[in-house]
């Protein structure tokens, strides 16, 4: 169980401007990136859609972020996913990659414009090279938010994402999303893929920069 102090209120003093010192694992991704080899698979009418994409994420540094003496450092990001050799984008996602140094917790926000919203936590070192996030449907704190039509027809129970930090200076997901579709007898593993290689370097965070 977590403790936590007495007082909520008084903020840290030994705050450091410089976002990307304290990312921990997630310094590695900061930047601007693309890949060209997703995968997606999805279900459809008549069973499993396997879907090919391309990706383009950006991971921009934010200042650091404080509640009370909880003291996060993150990126911000905007991912942007179409269909090979078709404009019209096939998914959206926007929301932070959080580091809180003190106890070693990775956090993901993310919204889609589906009208959904999850946060997911797990816990890594600051030379981690993989890691692992959940996200679970009812949980008090790292869950799963839809409307009313997806809790009908495509019902969220879980959100895994796990993330590889690869050797060659690329990095690597793998996520998986436990869905309850209506009129399916068994749950279906909506599972998403791709390697990311970096195209362009980030920009520091305001407080750096100063």
């Amino acid at each position: 169980m977590t403790v936590f102090p007495a007082d909520v209120f008084t903020e840290p003093t030994n705050v450091d401007p410089d976002t990307l010192a304290n990312l921990g694992p997630l310094r590695r991704m900061a930047g601007i990136w693309e890949g060209a080899k997703g995968m997606d698979v999805n279900p459809g009418p008549d069973g499993t859609r396997r879907q090919s994409f391309i990706e383009r994420i950006e991971l921009q540094p934010i200042d650091p972020q404080t509640n009370g003496s909880q003291l996060f450092y993150g990126l911000h990001y905007m991912i942007r996913i179409v269909k090979p050799n078709e404009p019209e984008t096939y998914h959206h996602q926007v929301g932070y990659w959080l580091s809180e140094p003190a106890t070693g917790t990775v956090v993901q926000t993310l919204a889609i414009p589906r009208a959904q919203v999850a946060m997911a936590m797990g816990k890594a070192s600051a030379d981690a090279t993989r890691f692992e996030l959940t996200a679970t449907r009812g949980s008090p704190s790292y869950c799963i938010c839809s409307t009313p039509f997806l809790e009908y027809g495509f019902r969220t129970e879980s959100y895994r994402i796990a993330v590889t930090l690869n050797a060659d200076g690329t990095w690597s997901y793998e996520e998986d999303t436990v869905l309850l579709v209506r009129g399916r007898p068994e749950p279906f593993h909506h599972t998403d893929g791709n390697t990311l290689t970096k195209i362009a370097e980030f920009t520091p965070n305001p407080l750096a920069r100063g």
